[in-house]
């Protein structure tokens, strides 16, 4: 199973949206405890997650945390301590992609890649919320923890 995120890179996550977080990965570590999580290393959601991953692998050994790179330039800072905070990094095939693109595609390279993505989108506007419309469209499934934006996202 793989499992990404999606969330606004600015903003405060709140305790109860961490514990949402934690309670729908664990409901899917117990159908599938071999999981990848898709991460893409940017803004608050993103961190919160990250940690939220490396402490449930402590108890399902079998998940593997998985930085998406948007940039294959080796200047790129994230890339040099991605292998500190993360188990390995995959490059998506987007070396096409125009760099002003980049994150956009990843991000849908993400989702197309995905069994589950797990979102916390509050506004109808900016890269996370087009990529859980992009999700959506796609049929991918999503929850959403944010209470403002989906009330039917509670696991």
């Amino acid at each position: 199973m793989i499992i990404s995120f999606c969330g606004h890179a600015a903003g405060t996550i709140s305790d109860r949206q961490k514990d949402r977080i934690e309670a729908v990965l664990r409901r899917e570590l117990a159908k599938a405890p071999d999981c990848k999580f898709y991460l893409g290393g940017y803004g608050a959601f993103d961190e919160t997650c990250r940690v939220i991953c490396k402490k449930l692998k402590e108890e399902f050994v079998k998940t593997e945390l998985v930085f998406v790179t948007p940039y294959i330039d080796p200047d790129y800072y994230k890339l040099r301590i991605a292998r500190e905070y993360y188990d390995s990094v995959v490059y998506p095939p987007i070396e096409r992609v125009p760099r002003r693109l980049a994150i956009i595609k990843r991000n849908e390279w993400m989702a197309n890649n995905s069994d589950l993505i797990i979102a916390c989108v509050r506004y109808k506007f900016g890269g996370a919320a087009r990529t859980l419309a992009y999700a959506t469209r796609k049929n991918i499934p999503v929850v959403n923890v944010d209470d403002k934006y989906d009330k039917k996202g509670s696991p």
